[in-house]
């Protein structure tokens, strides 16, 4: 089965902790991506970054993780490779190769130009989570609360430019008054490549059914997180904590506008029964027992991101 995951932290770990991508103690390892091939796959890698280098060196370390990206796609060309479009997925997937995308997790990268954003797209960049948990040049994370303000006027040509030039534009961590201002701002449907449903989970992180609504009805997709903290409360979070998140998004959003956003390599703690990446396919088998058609199975385990990347990136 065709899966695609639009979001993992692999990148910002393996740059910290040394380890490559074929000796990775991390939940995203090159077997596991092999494994994938078999029945086709996708996968968004975010470059991370780091509060630590908000000032003066976050396109530094940046590049230095879109440079790893590129390396790997050199030293592993016999099972990844990268795409850059809607149609380069499908190419590849008839290649039987592991289709690679290029996104960013916090607009702090850009460093206030939009000419760093134009590199960035040639560098094969094709999707931009605009904040992380706090204020930047574009708009203010979750953590600032309701105070924290929404899209800045730069925040505003970023998103101008990026549906210019085909790219997706990524809600998650964004603020209440940020997500709204995204929305009416953006011409293109948007992402929240690894957020969940406030309602089964209230944490700050997770999304308001105005706010599933709103992007679904764009043409949108919604990424499910498998990060503990935005399943459960309290408890150790499980596998079905993930199908629920699903099924509450395919009712309140419909199905189409839902997809798999693990946020693997980015989390501690793992649900019980998607210990690592090569569990996600157990996903698909608890949806057939729970009586979903093998064509919405396939949606929502990756054929909805891949019709959008069809739609936004070409």
């Amino acid at each position: 089965m065709f899966i695609f995951d639009a979001h993992v932290d692999t990148l910002s770990r393996l740059l910290a902790s040394g380890e490559t991508l074929d000796n990775n103690r991390g939940h995203v390892r090159l077997d596991h991506l092999r494994q994938r091939k078999k029945g086709g796959g996708a996968q968004f890698f975010a470059a991370f970054v780091s509060p630590k280098l908000y000032h003066g060196k976050a396109l530094h370390q940046t590049m230095e993780m879109i440079d790893l990206f590129w390396r790997w796609m050199d030293d592993f060309s016999d099972d990844l490779a990268f795409a850059g479009s809607g149609t380069d997925i499908s190419k590849i997937r008839e290649r039987g190769q592991m289709a690679c995308l290029l996104a960013i997790e916090g607009g702090e990268a850009l460093e206030g130009s939009l000419a760093n954003l134009r590199m960035l797209y040639r560098l094969g960049v094709r999707l931009l989570t605009l904040t992380w948990n706090h204020r930047n040049d574009l708009a203010s994370g979750q953590l600032e609360g309701k105070d924290g303000g929404g899209l800045s006027l730069f925040g505003q040509e970023v998103i101008g430019e990026m549906n210019r030039l085909g790219m997706l534009v990524d809600v998650s961590h964004l603020n209440d008054q940020g997500f709204w201002d995204v929305i009416r701002t953006s011409k293109d449907p948007v992402v929240a490549s690894h957020s969940n449903a406030k309602t089964l989970c209230n944490h700050a992180r997770n999304l308001t059914d105005e706010q599933i609504r709103a992007i679904a009805t764009g043409g949108g997709v919604i990424g499910v997180n498998f990060c503990t903290h935005f399943l459960a409360h309290g408890r150790q979070a499980t596998i079905h904590d993930v199908v629920e998140q699903i099924e509450y998004l395919v009712r309140i959003g419909g199905i189409d506008s839902v997809g798999l956003g693990s946020d693997y390599d980015g989390i501690e703690e793992t649900p019980l029964g998607l210990a690592s990446y090569d569990k996600l396919s157990e996903l698909a088998d608890i949806l057939r027992e729970r009586g979903y058609s093998e064509g919405d199975v396939a949606k929502i385990m990756g054929g909805n991101f891949q019709r959008l990347c069809q739609r936004v990136l070409g």
